[in-house]
């Protein structure tokens, strides 16, 4: 009877240290996946950042009226050929 106990708490201890080593490596493995996507996001924040810093770039009223008077030969209207018009309520 008692060898049989013993047998017991040996195969309890024994599935305790296994089910504890595999629990510990799942944790490191979820702890590296962790890591490399935090570091995916800050690479991605930096692209955000280039790409916003780009759309200003080719957005700017400047650069914008710069094309449109060098390659598209637009100027402003005199004076007299500006009409306002008011909308009706």
């Amino acid at each position: 009877m008692m060898a049989r106990v013993s047998l017991i708490l040996l195969l309890l201890a024994l599935v305790s240290a296994l089910a504890t080593v595999s629990s510990n490596h799942r944790a490191r493995n979820l702890f590296t996946e962790l890591e490399r996507e935090q570091t995916r996001m800050r690479g991605l924040e930096v692209e955000w950042g280039q790409l916003q810093l780009e759309q200003s770039t080719w957005a700017g009223h400047a650069r914008v009226e710069k094309i449109a008077r060098d390659k598209l030969k637009m100027k402003s209207p005199a004076a007299g050929q500006i009409v306002s018009i008011e909308a009706g309520k």
